[in-house]
């Protein structure tokens, strides 16, 4: 029986869902600092609006970097359990297939990781930014009212 075509299937299914979720990321984190550059903190009213435009897509690099492990896990075990099918439909065990079948299932886990750690340091400078720049929009309203007191 011949598995190379699932075994290829698996793989690049995989690593093209963690490629497509890599693109996500760095498009959405782009996009969100060209608009951190250019928002007007003056154009908001209130801090509920601000917020909301601050946190606009940040729920897509969240969600990549908490699922993209459990996808790269995913193309681990798809990946060791066709090599131990492959197994069953060979007359002769051989340890380097086996090896060299375990060894690429695994790059599918090491891929997703890297996408989820790179997605995750990408939520968090976002955040941070975010929040930096509600505490700025907070301090002008601070000083607005303070001069409109007096």
């Amino acid at each position: 029986m011949q598995t190379e075509w699932l075994h290829g299937a698996i793989d690049y299914g995989i690593l093209g869902v963690l490629a497509a979720a890599s693109v996500v990321v760095v498009a959405t984190a782009i996009e969100r600092f060209a608009f951190f550059r250019r928002v007007d903190l003056g154009a908001f009213s209130n801090a509920k609006s601000l917020e909301i435009a601050l946190s606009q897509r940040l729920v897509a690099i969240a969600t990549v970097a908490s699922n993209a492990p459990y996808v790269g896990l995913l193309g681990t075990v798809l990946g060791i359990m066709l090599t131990f099918y492959s197994m069953d439909f060979s007359t002769s065990t051989d340890a380097g297939k086996i090896m060299v079948g375990l060894a690429l299932a695994l790059k599918a886990t090491a891929v997703g990781l890297a996408v989820a750690i790179v997605a995750v340091v990408t939520y968090n400078l976002l955040v941070r930014r975010a929040k930096v720049l509600m505490l700025e929009w907070e301090a002008r309203q601070e000083d607005a009212a303070r001069a409109a007191r007096g």
